[in-house]
């Protein structure tokens, strides 16, 4: 191929499509590792949809992916260098987001929390959150009290993550909300939710009112109109056609043509605690009820009681380290000495103890009156517990995994699965003892670890020889702990037969060749074990998943748990796991923990615990409102045929539009020296880097996996500089030959146009207004009059080429068409724009007439309330004189009120209208663009 076509690939390779269309979407989705479904594509493009939008809402149910779908409008963003990206999150789900921005897009991202952000300024940095190259994270809490921060950076786009917990932003006394919605106003948002209407209509209008002021009037007139409706189905259709534009969810049952769900079984395992171990907790446990503790900081004592309570339950090599530490805090009191508890056996304390003390900045005030003789009795309570726990030497629980593992096994093979099980535990001493029990009972040598440092000797060979195994295939990454990662899940892929995982297993990995989880370790988050089994249980998942539960019967509150697990958030069982109305109703998955940690907390009988849990279930039914799911269906939920109907054209368009430009870039390489390397039908190509070494790159992030290619991204320094040579070639006139007989491809325009030649011209367009975009526009006049389109130029330049002479000048012919085509895609561009502008002034006129109704309800009440009294007054001849003067004096009042309303109306309508004015006159001045053409070359060609 010739220089000319190396120009034309470069330049479609880096042309900035419109955001809107799946072409423009094209270059950020080849460069993801995501295996994309149409649903995801279709709600991406919902989100970018028109430049002058302010955002959209996407909420799609459980286990669709929005993360996905709001990662590829990120990466979207990302490419057009539009890099001021907020990510707003739940606290527990940050490091979850930042493994998935750099594993699955290749992201950076920065966690703003409060040492971050102090360090930051200590180092001069006048605004922490002016961040370049990097996506900000931060937590609700936070964000919100750095509101003033956060609203002096003109952020290209905000993700809002779990955004139900905005959804009373409507409400004046939400601070949060409400300081969120003004720091952040203006600025483009992504808000992801599968429950935005969980109790109230009025959470729609808050939800809304976050990405768009203008959906809808003020708040008074949304109630008047749609929650005070007594037409539901007008005024379901009403706010559906209303919402049509900012809102979107589909359902799992409308992608199950693209996305196979197996099924789940649960296996219960009980045990019964021995003597030693019973009598254990129950001191802990009274010991955790008493009401002063010195070895519990105050402020924190019912973050660590929850934790202390989790050891507790995984085992007693758990609770026995902590309990050291405890005591060590009390010698250290008795010293006048406050230090803090090392709480690193629980994986996620960290993690915990930040979202609890995003409230407000904790800092530790040590209290120097403390009582000698209370912590000397306390310490020798502690001392008599540390004794009796290291006098435990093997744990009920563990002797039943042994059962209950070989019943898993069984069962997953039954299944067709393999015999690959991932232990999750809560605790790292527990991680350690059960690699000590399974080793000694037949699984030497076939265990990992996963955990939040991985710095036992067993992950530290694996990390090294992974790295031998990858240094010079480009897959090490620079980052230690993904690289950890990657590293241990490779290892129990090909080697490893058990997984034993903290937490940090939880986040951020695929084991779909897995399908045996083990919840050793109950969490009580329904979040945090949705988020674990679906490690295995996900797209990609070949086999049913079996997960194996346990449960101390002896324990009334631990049986009531296990049952509002099981049964009420459907968790281990069924194709989908969890439902959204249960899952939404507990709004955040800690807040629920520190709930159940109460009733531990607080019940000392079996019928105290009854008692409360009732009450809590009872609590979760009350959240689920029956109508409002209905409405939610009625309002959100599209038709399943108008769904599958679209769904079906995003996935041929997407299939089309990727096909292309891999394409594109495999020709390009293919310019620069790259061969192609068996087998065939993958996109691998081999090629010197700059260092001399001989690599082979796969564009099909799947197959390089599978074959161990590096995965070929635009980040890529070979292609990046190739790319940018590409481009800044000067291309004089030449004449090129174009070999049909070399192509393997049957083109029958080609066959029934034989020997065509002509001259083809290819200008670059660049339109920059309200969104920037690039089209590359082509005018070709043939020798013989034959009328050739856009497509068969793009296969004509695909073809096997070489330079032939010089090109003729440009005929007049050429130049005329030039000039046709280019104002043809400008009037393109205009009329599209147009249809934007058309679509935001309906939304503005409606917004209108919702205030302008306001204005008017309370005119008709009046006037109605008019009527009321004069018909009383006409049949008031029986009332006394001085009644029926007071009475007439009432009416006159309220007449000169209506007038005065009326009056005030007017006015006001024309406020809205001069508003509306102002408003639209603004888009206007946006939709002033400038087009720029480039003249990118001329070639005569001829095709043999």
């Amino acid at each position: 191929m010739t220089e000319y076509q190396s120009r034309y690939f470069a330049e479609q390779i880096v042309l900035k499509r419109p955001q809107s269309s799946i072409d423009g979407l094209a270059s950020a989705m080849s460069g993801v590792k995501v295996d994309l479904n149409p649903h995801q594509v279709d709600a991406a493009l919902f989100a970018v949809k028109s430049p002058l939008s302010t955002g959209a809402l996407l909420a799609d149910e459980v286990g669709l992916g929005k993360t996905i779908e709001a990662g590829l409008v990120l990466a979207q963003c990302w490419a057009e260098r539009k890099r001021k990206i907020l990510l707003i999150v739940p606290a527990s789900l940050r490091m979850q987001w930042r493994s998935e921005l750099s594993e699955k897009f290749f992201i950076d991202s920065v966690l703003m929390e409060s040492a971050s952000f102090n360090n930051a300024k200590k180092a001069g940095a006048l605004n922490p959150f002016e961040v370049r190259n990097a996506v900000v994270i931060c937590s609700y809490n936070f964000a919100a009290r750095k509101d003033f921060e956060i609203r002096n950076i003109p952020w290209d786009l905000v993700i809002m993550d779990e955004a139900h917990r905005l959804r009373n932003v409507y409400k004046p006394n939400n601070v949060m909300g409400n300081k969120l919605k003004n720091a952040l106003s203006g600025r483009k948002k992504l808000l992801l939710t599968a429950t935005p209407l969980q109790n109230n209509l009025m959470e729609l209008y808050g939800l809304t009112s976050i990405i768009d002021e203008h959906v809808f009037g003020d708040a008074k007139t949304f109630r008047d109109m749609y929650v005070s409706s007594t037409n539901p189905d007008i005024r379901n259709r009403n706010l559906r056609n209303r919402l049509h534009g900012v809102c979107q969810r589909t359902l799992r049952k409308q992608v199950t043509e693209y996305v196979r769900y197996t099924n789940r079984h649960a296996i219960l395992q009980e045990y019964v605690p021995s003597e030693e171990e019973e009598k254990l907790y129950n001191f802990i446990s009274e010991y955790l009820q008493t009401d002063k503790l010195y070895a519990l900081p105050e402020g924190q004592r019912t973050l660590i009681t929850m934790v202390l309570r989790k050891l507790l339950a995984s085992s007693s090599f758990a609770i026995s380290g902590t309990l050291n530490s405890l005591i060590n805090r009390l010698d250290d009191l008795l010293k006048g000495i406050e230090s803090e508890l090392d709480m690193s056996d629980f994986d996620t304390y960290e993690e915990l103890d930040d979202s609890d003390s995003d409230t407000e900045d904790d800092v530790l005030t040590a209290d120097l009156e403390h009582d000698r003789a209370g912590i000397i009795k306390e310490l020798e309570r502690l001392n008599d517990y540390a004794e009796l726990a290291k006098s435990i030497h093997s744990n009920a629980k563990g002797d039943n995994l042994l059962l209950a593992l070989e019943e898993g096994f069984d069962k997953i093979e039954e299944l067709g699965g393999q015999r690959k099980a991932v232990i999750f535990t809560e605790s790292r001493r527990t991680q350690e003892y059960l690699l000590r029990l399974l080793s000694d009972n037949g699984y030497d040598g076939k265990i990992i670890f996963l955990n939040g440092s991985n710095n036992d000797s067993i992950s530290k060979q694996i990390y090294e020889e992974w790295k031998k195994r990858h240094q010079n295939d480009g897959k090490i990454s620079g980052s230690k702990q993904a690289d950890m990662k990657a590293a241990v899940v490779e290892e129990f892929r090909d080697r490893a037969s058990i997984l034993i995982g903290t937490e940090a297993a939880a986040e951020g990995i695929n084991l779909q060749f897995c399908s045996l989880i083990v919840n050793y370790d109950l969490p009580w988050n329904p979040q945090r074990i949705e988020q674990r089994i679906g490690r295995c249980h996900r797209y990609g998942q070949k086999n049913d998943v079996v997960v194996i539960n346990f449960l101390n019967r002896r324990n009334a509150a631990d049986v009531r748990v296990y049952e509002l697990l099981s049964q009420k958030f459907n968790l281990f069982s069924g194709v989908f796991g969890s439902s959204d109305e249960v899952i939404g109703s507990i709004e955040s998955g800690v807040d629920f923990e520190k709930r159940i940690s109460e009733i531990y907390q607080k019940c000392k009988t079996s019928e105290e615990i009854q008692a409360e849990f009732d009450s809590l279930q009872e609590e979760l039914a009350d959240h689920i409102n029956e109508k409002m799911v209905q409405a939610r269906q009625s309002i959100l939920e599209n038709f399943d045929e108008e769904v599958a109907a679209r769904l079906k054209h995003c996935q041929s368009d997407t299939i089309a539009s990727l096909g292309k430009f891999s394409q594109w870039i495999y020709y390009f390489f293919m310019i620069h020296g790259a061969e192609r390397v068996e087998p065939l039908d993958k996109w691998r190509l081999r090629l010197k880097t700059f260092d001399g070494h001989e690599r082979i790159y796969n564009l099909n992030w799947q197959d390089a996996d599978e074959e161990g290619d590096i995965f070929l991204r635009r980040e890529d320094p070979l292609y990046e500089s190739w790319l940018s040579e590409a481009l800044h070639e000067e291309l004089p006139p030449v004449h090129i030959k174009f070999d049909y007989d070399e192509c393997t491809r049957h083109i029958s325009f080609f066959d029934n146009h034989p020997g065509l030649s002509g001259i083809l011209s290819i200008d670059k367009l660049s339109y920059s207004g309200i969104g920037d975009e690039e089209h590359l526009v082509f005018s070709a006049v043939t020798e013989d009059g034959t009328v050739v389109d856009d497509e068969m130029l793009n296969a004509m330049l695909e073809l096997p080429a070489e330079t032939a002479g010089q090109c003729p000048p440009e005929t007049e012919s050429l130049v005329k068409m030039r000039q046709e085509r280019i104002a043809m895609q400008q009037q393109k561009i205009e009329n599209e724009n147009k249809q934007y502008f058309l679509d935001e002034c309906a939304k503005l006129d409606a917004y209108s007439e919702d205030l302008k109704e306001g204005l008017q309800r309370n005119l008709k009440e009046l006037k109605k309330l008019i009527a009321e009294k004069r018909k009383t007054f006409r049949a008031s001849t029986s009332l006394p004189l001085e009644e029926m003067l007071a009475l007439k004096d009432e009416i006159n009042k309220l007449d000169e009120k209506r007038k005065k309303m009326q009056r005030e109306i007017y006015n006001h309508e024309d406020e809205i209208e001069q508003q509306n004015q102002r408003l639209q006159d603004e888009m206007q001045e946006k939709l002033k663009g400038n087009c720029q053409i480039e003249h990118i070359m001329t070639i005569s060609f001829e095709i043999v």
